[in-house]
């Protein structure tokens, strides 16, 4: 008898997955809860590091294609003061894919997709309850009524995750606010954005506030302002003009991103696990990636959570006769993985917002390689 695997949840870690169970000839189904892969835009870029989200698509067979689709020059990282004073300005090795090459989130999700049998992901599925039967297994229940069943349940369903209820309680804390803009036709609308925030990254750095724009394959910037959590509500953040009081006396060629976008802004709280989160491992069920642990977005998330994708079909792969051992396997592992990673991401996080971050960011980005590396 074949066992059956869902996978509540279509990004990167639940589709990364998917791929591998398929290689090792493991089917699985996908429940999503977009209407289909181009039901909305997936955000901005991501680098992907070499021990980690690299390393998975090689397991997953798609490094190829990651390489054809992936921007080296992407790396490139400009970070100001705000007054436009260069702080860091970070050149990696031009063609060079040994370092952390930038690939646009759609592409990258577009490229597991493709990689996938046409009937791998159930569109339309937003999984809102899971009842564990009486022998093993799982009756699963969607938000329009629709209901499956599984032998496996493989939670890859994000922050806010159904899935997690089943394992623990954890309550998330609120962390942060981002903002998030987006500047179109760049480099033959906005020529001298383009040109300032490079073919990569830039962060313009403030006291408890940081200006940042990161240039897309498409020819746009993706524009962030992260602002420290606080009672304020969201909507404070809705137009334009409120952001750029935020920055009133900034240089006005760095607030020029915020005059350029062409979308209203659209702001969103953002959370995190309590760093060790762990829970009892239970029969048939397992987390991956932001449902098992919600950090701040430094630039870890998708990485982990696309290596935690590898690791657990890895063990299922090898332990096909009892999938529970390869659960707690893949479970114990990860735990260990993630809790230092979950420790630096709250530290860089907290450095970020700070009213010393660009001291502290200078001096993060310029130590040592040795001391980079123990982090």
């Amino acid at each position: 008898m074949r066992t059956r695997i869902a996978i509540a949840g279509g990004g990167l870690g639940g589709l990364t997955l998917a791929r591998i169970l398929h290689r090792h000839g493991i089917d699985a189904v996908v429940y999503d809860r977009e209407a289909s892969r181009s039901a909305r835009p997936q955000g901005g870029a991501l680098d992907l590091h070499p021990e980690s989200g690299q390393l998975a698509l090689a397991e997953a067979g798609l490094a190829g294609q990651f390489r054809s689709e992936a921007r080296p020059e992407g790396e490139e990282h400009r970070i100001l003061d705000p007054t436009g004073r260069t702080l860091v300005h970070h050149v990696p090795h031009p063609g060079s894919f040994s370092g952390r090459p930038e690939i646009d989130r759609g592409a990258l999700r577009d490229l597991l997709l493709d990689s996938l049998p046409d009937d791998t992901v159930a569109w339309r599925h937003r999984l809102v309850a899971a009842t564990h039967r009486p022998a093993e297994g799982w009756d699963l229940t969607f938000d329009d009524g629709q209901r499956a069943s599984c032998d496996i349940l493989i939670g890859a369903d994000g922050a806010r995750s159904a899935v997690r209820s089943l394992l623990t309680d954890v309550e998330l804390s609120y962390v942060a606010t981002l903002v998030q803009l987006s500047v179109v036709d760049v480099d033959r609308r906005h020529p001298d954005l383009a040109e300032l925030v490079g073919p990569g990254n830039l962060w313009c750095i403030g006291v408890n506030q940081i200006l940042a724009a990161q240039r897309l394959g498409d020819g746009s910037l993706q524009v962030g302002i992260s602002l420290r959590a606080e009672d304020q509500p969201l909507d404070t953040y809705r137009s334009k003009q409120a952001l750029l009081d935020l920055f009133a006396g900034w240089n006005p060629r760095l607030t020029a991103l915020i005059e350029a976008a062409e979308s209203a802004p659209t702001p969103r709280l953002i959370e995190a696990m309590p760093i060790g989160t762990r829970w009892t491992s239970r029969p048939d069920v397992t987390l991956i990636g932001d449902a098992a642990h919600l950090m701040p977005p430094v630039g870890e998330g998708a990485n982990q959570a696309m290596l935690d994708a590898a690791e657990l079909a890895g063990q299922l792969a090898a332990n096909p006769a009892d999938p529970n051992s390869a659960i707690r396997t893949y479970e114990e592992s990860m735990f260990s993985r993630i809790h230092p990673i979950a420790e630096m991401s709250a530290r860089v996080q907290a450095m970020m917002l700070s009213p010393t971050a660009a001291e502290d960011i200078v001096r993060f980005f310029t130590r040592p390689a040795e001391a980079a590396r123990k982090d």
